[in-house]
């Protein structure tokens, strides 16, 4: 068990959507983030109290958890000596890097003088089958976007939140390292072999009561040329009975790729639906999800009455909005 309360570790990320796990983390379990440690030139703030190491662990902090997801997923050198001496003032450290903890000797070293924990989110745990697209009792739904960090993660978790409180049976299902520092559990998606991906997918949503609801993170994109593959065993594994499809219209190009532009909501739900139809003829778009973060009321109350009107679905922002729309649209089916 990872233990809390965390001191999230921002580093030197460059934007906020670096720092999309600490956010999640602040977001979700607000209880657990006692505050924020930034290296000079850091360009995210999570409107958490800065701490120094011996103020978090004087406030309480257990564990410092590594907040960022950068390209490649690798650790900074920048970073560790801030590491080394979080372990030797007590603290456990928690990651969800690709670049594992316990494979840099160094702090491997540290944690055995000091016997501190450090916890590889990111690692698979179970021997994962490969995937047989046999259909299964229950229903699921997978949040697909037009792009990566667009917030596919807090429409899954916002809708099952809704869920418990209509009395609902549902589970957000995480794919990804923050969903899985949020919840405790689930399928660290993009560091599973790829031949056993789709199938550790059917073995996170497995026969259920008819009227229960996997509620599917996403991750990546169909249509983003780097990440595309999780997103597909996502579609085959999942056999989702609806999509939602999530976006963030203020963004000029795909998140890493300046040389790509945004797909249109058309293209996505033509394409996700084509490949989810494979897995499961009944697959349905069902409701759109617009990240307007970054807009005025004004301006986001546009944007999705625009794209409501134009694909004839429901378009919320179900963090900003609530996702009462969404759901609805999922018990129509």
């Amino acid at each position: 068990m990872i233990q809390a309360p965390y001191l999230l570790f921002l580093g030197d990320a460059p934007d906020m959507l670096a720092a999309k796990v600490a956010i999640g983390i602040r977001d979700w379990r607000p209880d657990a983030a006692l505050g924020q440690l930034r290296l000079e030139g850091c360009g995210a703030d999570l409107g958490l109290p800065d701490m120094s190491l011996t103020e978090a662990r004087e406030a309480g902090a257990r564990t410092l958890v590594i907040g960022v997801a950068n390209r490649g997923g690798v650790i900074s050198q920048a970073w560790k000596k801030v590491l080394v001496q979080a372990m030797e003032e007590g603290f456990d450290l928690a990651s969800g890097l690709h670049n594992l903890l316990r494979d840099e000797e160094d702090l491997a070293a540290v944690a055995r003088a000091t016997g501190r924990r450090l916890h590889d989110v990111r690692v698979p745990s179970v021997r994962y089958p490969i995937a047989n697209g046999l259909p299964r009792r229950g229903r699921r739904m997978l949040a697909v976007g037009t792009d990566c960090s667009v917030g596919k993660m807090y429409t899954a978790m916002a809708m099952e939140r809704e869920m418990h409180d209509r009395g609902m049976k549902a589970t957000f299902r995480a794919t990804g390292q923050t969903g899985i520092l949020i919840t405790g559990g689930g399928v660290p998606l993009d560091a599973v072999i790829a031949d056993f991906m789709a199938g550790s997918i059917e073995w996170l949503t497995p026969d259920n009561d008819p009227d229960h609801w996997d509620l599917i993170e996403g991750q990546g994109s169909l249509i983003h040329v780097s990440f595309s593959g999780v997103t597909l065993a996502l579609i085959h594994g999942g056999q989702p009975d609806a999509l939602i499809l999530c976006h963030e219209p203020t963004r000029e190009h795909m998140r890493g790729l300046p040389h790509f532009g945004l797909p249109s909501l058309e293209e996505l739900r033509d394409l996700s639906l084509s490949m989810a139809r494979m897995a499961n003829p009944r697959a349905q778009v069902v409701g759109i999800s617009i990240n307007t973060q970054h807009m005025s009321e004004a301006r986001a109350e546009a944007c999705l009455a625009e794209a409501e009107d134009r694909l004839g679905l429901p378009a919320v922002d179900p963090y900003r909005h609530g996702a009462g729309r969404l759901v609805e649209a999922l018990t129509a089916l």
